[in-house]
């Protein structure tokens, strides 16, 4: 048995989802462990080279987690062959440049969604990587989410019978800024110049939930909003919030199912979760959200009666079982991160290359094009 190192360059771990979700627990959580173990036995080490503009957070990245790699100078970064994999959490609108450098520099390329701002640019980095012969992923870390796990379960034994129907809602409150507690979110995700909007962040995350889980996306009509138009930054400066922070958009899916998905920045929860989806279906149906799971068969299924005179005495919470309360699952973002090392060290199966993030932007640009137009559009198939 023999340990391989594979040295990755990392940009866009000052911010907060390169830090926390790739970072800290992918990346640092498989070295902790002892590397990704190969089907012949091997394992694979990866060798973080941190980079970033801003010399004093990305140094001081490194020696808060103990990485001895980083620098400024990313052109130095992609010369090195001995960094084998480039990944990009930055920021949408940078995103396409760098990875068109890293492919053109010979390196495998991972990177977070969307993977551009056009479908043409996101088309553009599917060809160049076929091209060039590096193998690409993008991340679509919903579908490893236990409750989308647990929810997939269900429809694989057939629990749903014909499915008929699938209610998103995501989201939840965040600050404007000018009072009180500070905004959650970066500000350049609510200005449009800098690739903001919650129509381009969230149609390219539902697009693979759906047609993974649900069936192939067909149709789409979309509603856009923008309900704060003016927030504050991180330096405490008001500016224009011009960028969508809400979207209302359904789905027509293979098959006749019909999908509903509410994103919003602007909505107080009250639900089990940040995201719950809720399948129906002939036979059953089911709630997911990020961990947790709730099914309901038909034949457990109550009939409540309608009557508007008196407060409604069943509670329907209770009525539904959750389904593998104490099952374990890994983190999403890790499985991932450890099936791409796979891929990249053995050649392991993988689907979720850059083609597979085209068909987010593209279902993102007809949900801006359907909310421009004020009608439903087709979903065509993407032709490399």
């Amino acid at each position: 048995m023999a340990t391989r190192r594979l040295g990755i360059v990392m940009v866009g771990v000052t911010g907060r989802m390169g830090l926390n979700q790739h970072l800290v627990r992918s990346i640092l959580a498989i070295r902790a462990q002892g590397g990704v173990a190969l089907a012949n036995g091997d394992r694979v080490m990866p060798d973080p080279l941190l980079v970033g503009r801003n010399a004093e957070k990305v140094s001081a990245i490194a020696k808060q987690h103990g990485i001895g790699r980083w620098t400024t100078d990313l052109d130095q970064a992609l010369a090195d062959p001995q960094d084998e994999v480039f990944f990009d959490a930055a920021t949408t609108q940078l995103r396409a440049e760098l990875l068109t450098r890293a492919i053109n520099a010979g390196k495998h390329v991972y990177c977070e969604k969307p993977v551009a701002d056009t479908l043409a640019k996101a088309l553009a980095l599917a060809r160049l990587a076929a091209k060039k012969k590096v193998k690409n992923g993008v991340v679509q870390d919903k579908l490893f989410l236990p409750g989308l796990c647990k929810l997939r379960k269900l429809r694989d034994s057939g629990f749903f019978g014909r499915m008929l129907s699938v209610r998103g809602e995501f989201g939840y409150w965040v600050f404007e800024g000018d009072w009180g507690p500070p905004a959650q979110r970066p500000s350049w995700n609510y200005k449009k110049a800098e690739g903001g909007g919650i129509i381009l962040d969230m149609l390219c995350h539902w697009r693979y939930v759906l047609d993974d889980l649900f069936g192939k996306v067909k149709a789409v009509s979309c509603l856009g909003a923008n309900h704060i138009t003016t927030r504050v930054d991180e330096d405490g400066r008001p500016y224009e919030a011009d960028a969508d922070d809400a979207a209302y958009a359904t789905f027509q899916l293979e098959g006749g199912v019909v999908a509903h998905m509410n994103s919003s920045w602007c909505v107080r929860v009250r639900r089990d979760d940040l995201v719950t989806f809720q399948v129906d279906g002939t036979h059953g149906s089911a709630v997911a959200g990020l961990t947790r799971c709730f099914a309901q068969s038909r034949e457990k299924t109550p009939r409540p009666v309608w009557n508007p005179d008196v407060p409604q005495a069943m509670d329907f919470f209770s009525q539904w079982e959750e389904i593998e309360p104490n099952a374990a699952y890994d983190n999403g973002f890790k499985v991932q991160w450890e099936n791409f090392i796979r891929h990249v060290c053995a050649d392991a199966p993988w689907r979720h290359d850059l083609r597979e993030g085209a068909k987010g932007v593209q279902l993102a640009e007809l949900g801006l094009q359907s909310w421009r137009e004020r009608r439903w559009l087709d979903v065509p198939e993407l032709e490399l």
